[in-house]
């Protein structure tokens, strides 16, 4: 065994986990249900057996904490835990449990998840913490970029699937894994993003899916600390911190924040019937159970952590600051982060612990945190989300917004609250579009594409009978289902993507963009990818596949966001109104019309809206009209500050085509069907840069 034991000492309880001390290696474990415990040390990942095995006493323990500290142990050592609670004679049972607090593991190449008796013999089928250092994140060298809110633009990915397809251009060696998405930093800077939102990267069980696929996405948590091997090149485990740590620096380097998607809710381990690898062995402690001890759920996979408890707090915290100050990253994205809000009984709570604790830590006060306001259970918090730091995904601005392109009726007054910051679902507030992270499409659903392409979801490869994923999507396929080659319905999906690209990018508030749909890219049909490890879930990077038009249109809607801030990032929502004698927080105000100036239509009917934005009573800086019905229609115009430029017009086929310059009728303009227009004065237009 590396370095060679001398002495046995009762320990600390904290650190918790495993760490490096002046003469060895310090263990902690929580486990208030535990009447004995063995600690077991092993020297390779394949043995079966441990070297050595150190029995804990009540010597070592603090409270809910067992501790204990051998001299000349090193970093690289595994090890494991045995754990006999009260009352059950269950010490030598055939599980070896997981370090919940494991800042690095080893095992996975023999990793079995549901183990046949005759495999119990033994623990190289079974993962195994490794010691390693809690090194600080080099933020002189790195800073983080600290992006304000209203001027962050985020783009989800998943770190696997950005890099794996063969004409990605990044090397073998490096697709799929953290180093290889280093390679890609380019082509999303040139999007002029700020954020990246990066899909689970926790430690995660690939075979909790079904038989012949793989949990591909990653929401199938094993650990909260150890980033997941498989976006790690070669099988060194201590080399999963420091690959994520350089793609972090780099990022940093280059302006670009890190978010990483959180899975608190619940874990890779189910419930009655799933596999024992850490949490559960540890007793009642960390989920949610009935009288009967039965897994209570309001996840949908199984279990729910118990947040509201202190030990479980703790926990969630501690892999909180390892996140944000020994691996640098800069947000978290809390998925379901509504049901940590529950208390016992999974009753909901109006002041959950947890969120408390997180907002009062020093530690993470100059993180971004993001939540999905919605859980399984039915509970749905956006604008009375129970923390005031947290930014919520706003599932009403994406339903909305899809309602109104897709032409249904009743949805232009939605329609007017989302584009201009959601202050309807924010208790009014005119700081709300700094609270909603804005989104048409996720991770979860269609693609942009399929969504202007499919009315219905197509999920056979998942395995499970079309069952699986949203059936209710506010998809519109216009007129096919499915790929065609019929060139005025692709002409109109084409149309109907930048429509929706353009109402996210246009409007206030945080926008979200998803992978691969600046170029076009499909799943088939399919909206829930979560075990499609394969081209089905991969990034589009084949020239011939991609639309090089999206992508510059793309480019070219958030160099307008970035360049005229005080329109379309504000800091807060402008008056709907403006008065001489009111006073005024700004020189804006809106000012809502129909086809004709000051005369918007919220019939039911109604498929057009037009808003100015006006500069005191100087007239209209920018003028924005939507056109959602079937034919082509004419729009009054307000009189401008200078002289209008088309700088916006969804139903060009080139977008470079669309240059600014003045209208040569400055009193009206006919929009095409199925389009927006976005017009600025020339004193604006003139500040882009493109």
């Amino acid at each position: 065994m590396k370095g060679r034991t001398t002495k046995v000492k009762i320990g600390s309880p904290w650190p918790l986990g495993s760490s490096l001390t002046p003469t060895g290696v310090n263990f902690s474990i929580a486990a208030p249900y535990a009447s004995n415990i063995d600690l077991l040390l092993f020297e390779n990942e394949n043995e079966d057996y441990p070297n050595q095995i150190v029995s804990l006493s009540e010597e070592n323990r603090s409270g809910d904490y067992w501790h204990v500290e051998i001299e000349g142990l090193n970093e690289g050592i595994l090890y494991g835990y045995k754990i006999c609670e009260d009352n059950k004679n269950n010490l030598n049972n055939n599980n070896l449990i997981l370090d919940p607090c494991s800042r690095a593991i080893s095992g996975w190449g023999k990793y079995i998840r549901d183990q046949d008796p005759e495999l119990k013999n033994g623990y190289r089928h079974h993962l195994k913490g490794v010691v390693t250092k809690r090194d600080y994140f080099d933020f002189i060298s790195h800073p983080r970029p600290n992006h304000k809110w209203n001027k962050t633009i985020i783009y989800e990915l998943h770190v696997g699937g950005f890099t794996k397809n063969p004409d990605s251009s990044v090397s073998d060696d490096k697709k799929g894994k953290f180093i290889g998405l280093i390679e890609k930093i380019p082509y999303l800077k040139s999007l002029g993003i700020t954020t990246i939102e990066l899909l689970p990267v926790f430690a995660f069980d690939i075979f909790d899916a079904p038989k012949g696929l793989e949990n591909y996405w990653g929401y199938s948590p094993i650990n909260w600390f150890t980033p997941h091997q498989g976006f790690v090149i070669g099988e060194d485990p201590l080399e999963a911190r420091n690959q994520f740590r350089k793609l972090v620096e780099i990022c940093h380097d280059n302006d670009l924040e890190i978010l990483i998607d959180v899975v608190y809710n619940h874990t890779t381990e189910g419930n009655k019937n799933g596999p024992i690898i850490s949490w559960k062995g540890l007793g009642k402690t960390y989920y949610h159970q009935d009288e009967n001890e039965l897994y209570q759920d309001v996840t949908g996979c199984g279990n729910s952590i118990a947040a509201n408890r202190p030990l479980v707090r703790k926990l969630i915290l501690e892999s909180l600051r390892c996140w944000a100050i020994e691996l640098g990253v800069d947000g978290f994205r809390f998925d379901l982060g509504i049901a940590l809000s529950r208390g016992e009984n999974l009753t909901p709570l109006e002041s959950p612990p947890l969120f408390e604790e997180i907002e009062a830590d020093p530690i993470l006060s100059d993180v971004k945190l993001i939540s999905e306001p919605w859980d399984c259970g039915g509970l749905y918090k956006l604008g009375d989300f129970p923390a005031e730091k947290f930014r919520t995904w706003n599932g009403h601005f994406r339903d909305d917004i899809r309602r109104f392109w897709k032409g249904e009726k009743n949805t232009t007054w939605s329609l007017k609250d989302r584009l201009i910051g959601s202050k309807s679902l924010y208790n009014d507030s005119i700081f709300a579009n700094n609270y909603t992270i804005n989104f048409i499409t996720s991770h979860d659903g269609f693609t942009l594409n399929d969504l202007v392409s499919f009315n219905k979801k197509h999920n056979l490869a998942n395995g499970e009978s079309n069952r699986d994923g949203d059936n209710h999507n506010n998809s519109w396929n216009n007129g096919v289902e499915g790929p065609t080659t019929d060139q005025q319905i692709n002409k109109l999906r084409k149309k109907q993507q930048k429509n929706l690209f353009s109402s996210l990018l246009l409007s206030p508030g945080v926008p979200m963009l998803l992978m691969g749909d600046e170029v076009g890219r499909s799943q088939g049909g399919n909206n829930n990818t979560w075990c499609q490890n394969n081209p089905l879930g991969w990034m589009s990077w084949c020239t011939n596949n991609c639309d090089q038009d999206l992508i510059e249109f793309i480019r070219k809607l958030i160099n307008i966001r970035r360049q005229l801030p005080e329109f379309f990032s504000p800091n807060f929502i402008y008056d709907s109104y403006y008065s001489e004698t009111k006073s005024q927080t700004n020189d804006f105000w809106i000012q809502w019309h129909g086809v004709k100036v000051n005369k918007p239509d919220w019939s039911s009917w109604s498929h057009t809206l037009g808003y100015s934005i006006n500069k005191k009573d100087k007239g209209s800086a920018i003028w924005i009209g939507c056109n959602a019905y079937e034919e082509s229609m004419i729009f009054e115009l307000p009189s401008p500050t200078s002289s209008w430029e088309k700088c916006i017009d969804t139903s060009a086929l080139n977008t470079n085509k669309v240059i600014s310059k003045p209208l040569s009728n400055q009193g009206s303009i006919q929009i095409e069907s199925h389009s927006l227009v976005l017009l600025l004065a020339n004193e604006y237009s003139k500040k882009i840069r493109l």
